[in-house]
């Protein structure tokens, strides 16, 4: 009788390491589901458990309500009037003949592409988004909040949180969860600290102050 977690295998199917005789027994171990292998290192000969890498890379991003509800209104009217006036507007240009000199035609199903390709972007942004009040003028550091810092030695001033709070405005937006956004969340006037860029050098911050952003 084998013993459990144990599969007796014959024939030609006992030979994973060279030459077996058929007939002659090889006793392979089962894994039970859910148990990572064990890869053996052929050099040190040690073992290192494989680790599950998560594969779902969806970020959440904190809104205010108000741009919230001004993404909402732009993705109802692209995914409704303005996906159908580009339609219109593609098949005008294709009832006017030759498609290859057709400028019309071609400026149509570009703009189509990069219309489809925000409605995406607004899609997945408004399913996932952390929609939320306005942050306290306490001057602590947190998503929503316009913060004056140096960086590095020198003085900038930047939204910590969403590119879509700032909407049509040229102001740098950090991410919270981008490394320099991460290392500053909970800080205040005058607190400093340091984080580790995508090159591997460290950069120091000070915080000079944070107030809420008003567009």
């Amino acid at each position: 009788m084998p013993r459990p977690g144990v599969r007796l295998v014959f024939g030609r199917d006992a030979k994973p390491d060279g030459f077996r005789p058929a007939g002659s027994l090889l006793v392979r171990p089962i894994r039970p589901a859910g148990i990572q292998p064990c890869r053996t290192n052929q050099w040190s000969g040690r073992l290192s458990k494989e680790i599950p890498v998560s594969t779902n890379s969806a970020s959440v991003a904190w809104l205010t309500q108000e741009s919230y509800d001004r993404l909402k209104a732009e993705l109802e009217h692209l995914s409704g009037p303005g996906r159908t006036e580009i339609v219109a507007r593609i098949e005008q240009a294709r009832s006017e003949g030759d498609l290859k000199e057709n400028g019309g035609y071609h400026a149509a199903k570009e703009e189509q592409g990069k219309t489809e390709a925000r409605i995406r972007q607004l899609t997945q942004l408004l399913e996932t988004a952390h929609v939320g009040e306005a942050p306290a003028d306490d001057g602590v550091v947190e998503p929503g909040m316009l913060v004056e810092a140096r960086v590095a030695g020198d003085v900038e001033t930047f939204l910590l949180g969403s590119r879509e709070i700032a909407g049509d405005s040229s102001i740098d937006v950090y991410s919270e969860k981008s490394p320099l956004g991460a290392s500053i969340q909970g800080l205040k006037a005058g607190d400093s600290t340091t984080y580790t860029a995508p090159n591997g050098k460290s950069i120091s911050v000070e915080i000079i102050s944070a107030k809420p952003y008003a567009a």
